[in-house]
């Protein structure tokens, strides 16, 4: 079970990767361009919010289940010192959640606005800094060679 959830985690990024680039670059260009906010850019705003929803429910799952970096591991004396539990147990999960947030307080920010500008100029804020802060919390196999992009 531990492994299909990891796979889930793992491969179901690259959607909130994928879907929070295009986004950010909705919001840019249409910000930019003075466009009207259409109807993609909401789809593409809702499918950013709710994969970054469906990482977090499935992250959930291994954090408080089935992780061995979980919740578990940090009860452990020393978790803190060490930098892999620690980021898996503590930096990873906070600032992915705090991104899920932002990206839902954002959403919500432009359905509320009536201005096409303005609903451009709240998505590129807010979704940009949620995906900041996604890109800044995957633990990329570029830097640690034991980690891989893709789990199989």
């Amino acid at each position: 079970m531990y492994q299909t959830l990891l796979l889930l985690h793992s491969w179901s990024r690259w959607f909130v990767v994928i879907f929070g680039l295009i986004a950010v670059y909705r919001a840019f260009v249409g910000y930019n361009g003075r466009r009207p906010f259409v109807s993609a850019d909401n789809g593409m705003s809702a499918a950013f919010s709710g994969f970054m929803w469906l990482q977090v429910l499935i992250g959930f799952g291994l954090y408080f289940g089935l992780s061995p970096y979980g919740l578990n591991a940090m009860k452990q004396a020393g978790a803190m010192k060490d930098p892999t539990t620690r980021f898996f147990g503590m930096e990873h999960v906070v600032v992915m959640i705090l991104a899920a947030i932002v990206a839902q307080v954002g959403r919500i920010a432009v359905k509320k606005t009536a201005d096409s500008t303005q609903k451009h100029r709240k998505a590129l804020l807010y979704f940009g800094i949620a995906l900041v802060l996604v890109l800044l919390m995957i633990p990329w196999g570029i830097w640690n060679p034991a980690r891989p992009l893709f789990h199989f």
